[in-house]
């Protein structure tokens, strides 16, 4: 019952404190000693029972009539830090448990399967749980495009019965409580099941510079840059999809029932096709995969944009868009140690900066995420969107075709365009592996 506008400022608020935590986050790895559960894993240990704690407090309503604001705020703060403390070191795992290209890849496909399945359980517990308690709609006619419309809202909402609202919530705590047990056995499995392996990400070099020097070389190091370049503007697309993707069904091709399952087929496609994507940037490199996996959503976004609401048509993009997802989802892990050979090929005296190329992309991957939310929530507010409403302005319904189509495949075109400039390609990468090779 946040008024759309605080909800962007949580989102922006909570996204530039993520530009902060990441790479502080990144430097104190950087620093970790050693243990005997290695450098990483008790960063995931340790900030697991704290996350669950913040996420499930992130979807209480809490009983107070001022201060919601700084309440979300707050907690939607501590979680995105807690979440950086486990994601930067489980990311940055791939690089020590394994030197070699071809089994850090396979472990990459691995990863993203499982957390492309870990993203379909939660589609599936949230929006089931939350599915089952429908909270009624409200018919405002009179209200949709005046300029008090929201005052008006407001007072039907507080008339309206709260009984359906109350239930709602509780789902939402309900589905937050599984979630966060999930979220706890994985990390146990995590830290029972995977040892670093110090020797992995070591060269025979000089003792590491300090993280500042470090810094300014990750950052000045091209291949890098126009790797994030590239999957700074694909990544916003896919998540402005996705993000609008459950209104868009709801309100603008009417299938109110039935966004939930097509939500889950757009995560269960992504899932499936991960092993292909990883057949085929081994079969055809990774360069064309970017290129072939995530431009064919284009058509698709183009299609549910024109065409007439069928629900058949938009299963059809709807498995579509998850092929292409899936690609997104592969593609920015797997090229990434690529890029960190290419550094230590360049910077043969200069180690264990992991941490940090880890640590921005992940900062750059959320950052995508709150913009694309940001947008989205801004977006539908000017446009006159209403809470609980039953029907929308036809402005409403015009943002949302502009969200889930126009824009993200003008953002694909220009990632891929950005991303002609990333140099390396399959005969790159040999040679960079066999250089290492002889440096080690």
């Amino acid at each position: 019952q946040l008024d759309p506008f605080y909800a962007s400022i949580i989102l922006f608020v909570g996204r530039a404190w993520d530009a902060v935590t990441d790479p502080m986050v990144g430097f104190f790895i950087s620093k970790t000693s050693w243990t005997r559960f290695g450098r990483l894993m008790p960063w995931i240990i340790f900030s697991t029972p704290f996350a669950v704690i913040s996420y499930f407090l992130i979807w209480f309503v809490p009983d107070i009539s001022r201060g919601q604001v700084m309440w979300y705020l707050i907690f939607y703060c501590i979680f995105q830090t807690l979440v950086t403390c486990f994601h930067v070191p489980y990311s940055a795992l791939t690089m020590f448990i394994s030197r070699e290209q071809s089994e850090r890849d396979s472990a990459t496909a691995y990863r993203m399967t499982v957390e492309v399945l870990g993203t379909v359980l939660g589609t599936a517990i949230q929006g089931q749980i939350v599915g089952k308690v429908i909270t009624p709609c409200i018919e405002s006619p009179v209200f949709i495009g005046k300029p008090n419309s929201s005052v008006a809202m407001e007072e039907l909402n507080m008339t309206h019965d709260t009984g359906s609202l109350t239930d709602t919530r509780n789902a939402y705590m309900i589905a937050a409580g599984v979630i966060g047990g999930l979220y706890i056995l994985c990390a146990v499995i995590l830290s029972v099941g995977v040892r670093e392996k110090r020797e992995s990400s070591e060269l025979q070099s000089d003792e590491p510079v300090s993280f500042f020097r470090g810094l300014k070389l990750v950052m000045n190091h091209g291949a890098y840059i126009k790797l994030i370049a590239g999957f700074l503007f694909t990544s916003l697309a896919f998540m402005l999809l996705e993000g609008n993707f459950a209104l868009f069904c709801t309100y603008t091709l009417g299938f109110r029932n039935a966004f939930q399952n097509i939500l889950l087929a757009i995560m269960l496609s992504a899932t499936l096709t991960i092993p292909f994507w990883q057949w085929f940037l081994t079969r055809f490199g990774k360069k064309t995969a970017v290129y072939v996996g995530i431009s064919s959503a284009i058509p698709f976004l183009i299609m549910v944009a024109v065409l007439d609401s069928n629900i058949i048509v938009t299963y059809v993009v709807a498995i579509a868009a998850g092929i292409s997802v899936a690609a997104a989802f592969l593609l920015p892990w797997s090229m990434l140690p690529d890029v960190i050979d290419d550094f230590k090929l360049q910077h043969p005296d200069s180690h264990g900066h992991e941490a940090i190329f880890f640590s921005f992309y992940v900062f750059f991957t959320k950052f995508t995420s709150g913009v694309s939310l940001g947008i989205s929530t801004l977006s539908l507010d000017f446009a006159g969107y209403q809470t609980r409403g039953c029907s929308q302005p036809s402005e409403v319904n015009v943002t949302l075709k502009m969200l889930v189509s126009a824009v993200p495949v003008v953002l694909i075109l220009l990632g891929l365009l950005l991303f002609k400039l990333y140099p390396i390609d399959e005969e790159k990468r040999r040679k960079n592996k066999k250089a290492l090779q002889d440096l080690r």
